[in-house]
């Protein structure tokens, strides 16, 4: 009876295995050898963390299948829970999850950045909760960290922590998770930024996937108009993976997402990996996909009621929005190559951007804060970080409203009021909202 129990199980285990994925090149792969491209959407119910629910995770994966979903980006987790149950309900459903690293008190702070041991080490404790999960696609180290043009002085302090979450990956013996990040898309400092985090030639220093929180393609737009194009050529043989973080510009609404064309068509399909839809639940931004319920008084109270909408139940698909994405990710079923056909050396490592007057502020290959520096005041190719003491605060700032500046982005000033994901105004709507 004790033997075709573990049987059993080890065949369970197998029926549920899904393949994992690395990135190469410019290019993501499964296990399998395949080039996997997302279609995903943001995912965050709660602030703390959305996937400890397994049955509101099987509901909700269960209808993101229908929709055509093959990931999930989640902002905020709690490492000391369980996530197994959720884990296991969305690999079920053939669903990949980017997690994001930072918590609401060890964020990067963009206009007084540093890095310490306790960030380090609260950053490690999300990546060990998560490192067993085959459907872990990968971590961010920071999300619109980086959000007016003034603030080019936290990119090191981006860039030492992917070095260091790298090497903590590493000396744990997990699998080469991608460890990246989700930027801003600020016109002064996007193609410096994405040239920057991947510059030097330390590989064991430079992000392994670049992401993009855009809302240029509103209605109605095309690849040219909307910005898109301009995107695009500052993508051309980037040297590790590039896609949208979250993009789906709500401007006039309802939304088309005819943009999802060009990201997986002739134009684009070469150079990026996919996108991640803002977002899932319905909240006062109205960029939902779907309601758990009618709106309720924003005054109300109860265990799944919070800033005027349920978050919990069964998902309802909010109209005409939900069966346009369906529509469009239906039409698309790129192939893209295999791995075994991939050659990466076609990719371009970038020239580390000098620094311009009233823009890009970091001088060249800077060298790196290491682990309890704090920013000294410039940084240019002989000036760096200088020594804190590891007693240094973690990110109790209060921050301001990034200011988009991007004249092809009017999107996201509506997302940053009200939205959950934007940096500094993220963090402090959820404890305004949330408290």
């Amino acid at each position: 009876m004790k033997l075709s129990y573990v049987a059993a199980a080890a065949l369970a285990g197998v029926a549920n295995a899904i393949p994992t994925i690395t990135a190469t090149g410019n290019k993501f792969f499964t296990s399998e050898g395949k080039q996997f491209f997302m279609k995903g959407v943001a995912y965050q119910l709660l602030p703390d963390d959305p996937l400890v629910d397994t049955e509101q995770c099987g509901r909700d994966a269960a209808l993101m299948k229908t929709l055509g979903a093959n990931a999930i980006r989640v902002y905020h987790v709690d490492p000391k829970a369980d996530h197994s149950g959720c884990m296991s309900e969305f690999a079920d459903a053939g669903i990949y999850a980017i997690i994001d690293l930072d918590t609401f008190n060890t964020y990067i702070l963009p206009d007084d950045p540093w890095w310490n041991s306790t960030q380090v080490a609260a950053y490690g404790a999300v990546m060990d909760a998560f490192s067993k999960f085959d459907n872990t696609l990968g971590f961010f180290v920071g999300n619109e960290v980086i959000a007016r043009a003034n603030q080019s002085q936290a990119a090191p302090f981006i860039k030492a922590a992917a070095r260091d979450l790298k090497a903590y990956r590493d000396n744990k013996g997990y699998r080469k998770f991608p460890i990246g990040y989700s930027a801003a898309d600020i016109a002064e400092l996007r193609p410096m930024l994405q040239d920057y985090l991947t510059c030097g030639g330390n590989n064991s220093e430079i992000i392994d996937m670049f992401a993009l929180n855009s809302y240029e393609w509103c209605d109605p737009a095309n690849y040219n108009t909307s910005g898109y194009a301009n995107l695009q050529s500052m993508a051309v043989d980037f040297p590790v993976p590039m896609f949208f973080s979250e993009t789906g510009c709500n401007v006039p609404g309802p939304r088309l997402f005819e943009d999802q064309a060009a990201i997986f068509g002739p134009e684009m399909i070469n150079d990026w990996s996919g996108s991640l839809i803002y977002e899932w639940i319905q909240e006062e931004n109205n960029y939902g996909l779907i309601s758990y319920g009618p709106k309720v008084d924003a005054t109300a109270t109860g265990e799944n009621i919070a800033g005027g909408y349920t978050r919990k139940g069964t998902p309802l698909p909010v109209t005409p929005d939900f069966d346009n994405l369906s529509k469009q990710w239906a039409t698309i079923t790129p192939t893209g190559v295999s791995l075994s056909a991939y050659d990466a050396k076609h990719v371009s490592t970038r020239a580390c951007p000098t620094s311009t007057a009233g823009g890009w502020l970091i001088d060249g290959n800077v060298k790196l804060p290491a682990v309890g520096e704090t920013y000294s005041g410039s940084y240019t190719a002989s000036a760096t970080a200088t020594s804190s003491p590891e007693t240094t605060g973690t990110g109790s700032g209060t921050g301001s409203a990034a200011t988009p500046s991007s004249s092809n982005n009017p999107a996201p000033v509506n997302k940053q009021v009200a939205g959950m994901s934007a940096g500094l105004v993220g963090v402090m709507l959820f404890f305004t909202l949330w408290l």
